[in-house]
């Protein structure tokens, strides 16, 4: 696992050397290229200058800010250098939190933060178990690629963990959705749809998290690689029904998923054995 960024954590006057890698796998990622429709050759992109419609190297373009219409200020590499933010190089703790208290809209990327080398092991294995005791996470700020970042720090297992937290400015307002004209619901309804979640609740982890769509979207090019004819299976619609009869139905649904499995005992098995089948037999032609 290679870190995309070396520095510090600071607890107060405790310092961590850290490393922070990447906790998204995107290899498992399915990409698709984009062809010429006429002889299937690759699509490439060439960077054009608008201003004398020349192809432009890599090595021939730089960063500018656009301050007025036209008018822009060149950025090199080494003024961004020069911004001297604390947070380019030390995550500072700002303060502990209660994970309740951390609306789920803000959370965005999480990163993985391990010790960087044996020194740093001890003060990393003791803030990991001191936000695992406490159950706060710790909120700090750190520069990545070109931006500071709010980073939220829990600890999972024996390592921490940083989600890059989104600005609450950044986040619409749920009460911009369309439809949402308070309507208080029906008491009766209310109860069943209840008693429905209760039957339905269980743990996380019996949870199926699969991508269900990318395992059948492989065996379709695998199909169409194959030279198979790939077929769709189209789920039938079912019958629109009042939400009671629906929450009833629903409720009776669970109950079912939820009996256990009766233990077989073999006696069907055996007694099929000991009786030969009366099934008449067929001919074949």
């Amino acid at each position: 696992m290679r870190a995309i960024w070396k520095g510090h954590i600071r607890f107060s006057l405790v310092t961590i050397p850290v490393r922070i890698y990447n906790a998204i796998e995107t290899s498992e990622t399915i990409r698709f290229n984009q062809l010429h429709k006429e002889d299937n050759g690759p699509i490439g992109y060439e960077k054009k200058c608008k201003k004398c419609n020349e192809v432009v190297k890599n090595e021939d373009i730089v960063k500018g800010y656009k301050y007025e219409p036209d008018q822009y200020v060149i950025i090199e590499n080494e003024d961004f250098d020069k911004v001297k933010l604390k947070s380019t190089k030390i995550i500072e703790i700002e303060g502990f939190v209660n994970a309740s208290e951390v609306p789920h809209t803000l959370f965005n990327t999480p990163y993985f933060a391990g010790p960087d080398g044996e020194v740093a092991e001890k003060a990393y294995t003791l803030l990991c178990q001191t936000l695992k005791k406490s159950g706060k996470m710790g909120i700090g700020r750190v520069v990545l690629r070109d931006r500071e970042n709010v980073m939220l720090m829990t600890a999972q297992e024996n390592g921490i963990m940083l989600y890059r937290l989104r600005y609450p400015k950044e986040v619409r307002n749920i009460q911009d959705v369309p439809m949402l004209n308070g309507m208080v619901a029906n008491p009766e309804e209310l109860k069943l749809a209840q008693t429905l979640v209760d039957s339905m609740t269980t743990s996380f982890d019996k949870i199926e998290l699969q991508d269900r769509y990318k395992g059948a979207l492989r065996d379709m090019i695998l199909a169409k690689i194959d030279g198979q004819e790939v077929v769709t299976v189209v789920e039938e619609e079912k019958p629109v029904v009042d939400i009671m009869t629906a929450l009833k139905e629903s409720i009776d649904q669970a109950k079912d998923e939820k009996k256990p499995m009766k233990k077989a005992t073999g006696k069907k098995k055996d007694a099929a054995v000991a009786k030969p089948s009366k099934a008449k037999k067929q001919k074949i032609a």
